[in-house]
């Protein structure tokens, strides 16, 4: 018996053994594993993104209501910008990061 045992013994050793050097086992399962897991994590995450959108996009039925009522049209904001007198205008250029804002902006004007 004893026999027998060291025979099924080395028997499975063996064949743990060329699992181990197979490169199936190796490089093939966990590729299909990741494959097909992340597929089903790239699910659940665009899920979660476009659920969020959808919360985002709801707008206050108050500013709705205003938003309709406003009759803005493209001729009319031309009319605010053709009648606008831009002869005194001048362009002044914004602070650079290590110069202090106002002070620039004051010197400029």
């Amino acid at each position: 018996m004893p026999n027998e045992v060291k025979r099924w013994t080395g028997l499975v050793m063996a064949g743990i053994r060329a699992l181990r050097k197979s490169k199936t086992l190796r490089y093939g399962i966990p590729m299909m594993l990741l494959v097909v897991g992340g597929s089903f994590g790239l699910r659940e995450f665009t899920q979660i993104r476009y659920d969020a959108h959808q919360l985002h996009s709801k707008v206050d039925p108050a500013l709705e209501e205003r938003i309709k009522n406003s009759k803005v049209t493209l001729e009319s904001e031309y009319e605010k910008v053709k009648n606008a007198n831009f002869e005194d205008w001048k362009n002044i250029r914004g602070p650079r990061p290590w110069e202090d804002s106002k002070s620039f902006q004051d010197q400029q004007r």
